[in-house]
């Protein structure tokens, strides 16, 4: 087994990126896939949601989770890939030596930008360096807000980037942070919801990309 692996990365604090990297992995493991999450952000808190996941839900034999620092990560690509059929990456705020390693061995690189012009500055840079490492990086948004003048902005904003955007969003819905701080995806904690309807096409849209 070669396992795919997805980088989540964006310079800006805040982003959304482990709401992408859990809604994505537990839309992941709906469909009977398995899933690997490596937390390489110092603030960890993607690990965080894993203890209360583990804690509440306890364990799931498709789910492993594990950390490291830059010097590490290509030694935990290579162990987890080698046992999964995704492995996400979430990283840090920062595009540094320390997001190089895991955009090196990233068949997909995603780049959560929120619905501000500040989120649209700090994204050229992680652009950049997925540029230069030859991966392809895919703009999701997030926390979108549809009918209004500042999503419409940042829509046309987003199109001066140049850079492949994906067609499913993220809306700014309750149910997401509700769902993290349960240990929980949204599609777990709501099946029906407007937010389990739209990570479930990310997932599908990711997996159609790979």
């Amino acid at each position: 087994m070669t396992g795919r692996i997805i980088t989540v990365a964006q310079q800006k604090g805040g982003s959304g990126k482990t709401t992408v990297t859990v809604n994505l992995a537990t839309a992941l493991l709906a469909q009977g896939k398995s899933v690997a999450l490596l937390d390489t952000d110092p603030q960890g808190s993607l690990g965080k949601w894993f203890m209360k996941r583990v804690e509440t839900h306890g364990d799931d034999p498709n789910l492993r989770f594990s950390t490291a620092t830059a010097w590490g990560i290509n030694y935990e690509l290579r162990s987890l890939s080698a046992q999964v059929d995704f492995v996400i990456v979430d990283t840090p705020p920062k595009a540094d030596s320390d997001l190089r390693p895991a955009l090196r061995a990233a068949d997909l690189v995603l780049v959560p930008l929120s619905a501000s012009h500040v989120d649209i500055w700090a994204t050229q840079d992680v652009l950049d360096l997925a540029d230069r490492a030859s991966k392809r990086a895919c703009i999701v948004m997030n926390r979108t807000r549809a009918g209004t003048r500042l999503g419409a902005e940042v829509l046309e904003a987003v199109a001066e980037l140049e850079a492949d955007v994906l067609k499913t969003s993220l809306g700014n819905r309750i149910l997401f942070a509700e769902s993290l701080g349960k240990g929980l995806g949204a599609i777990e904690s709501k099946k029906t919801s407007a937010a389990a309807n739209e990570v479930r096409s990310l997932a599908e849209e990711v997996a159609h990309i790979l």
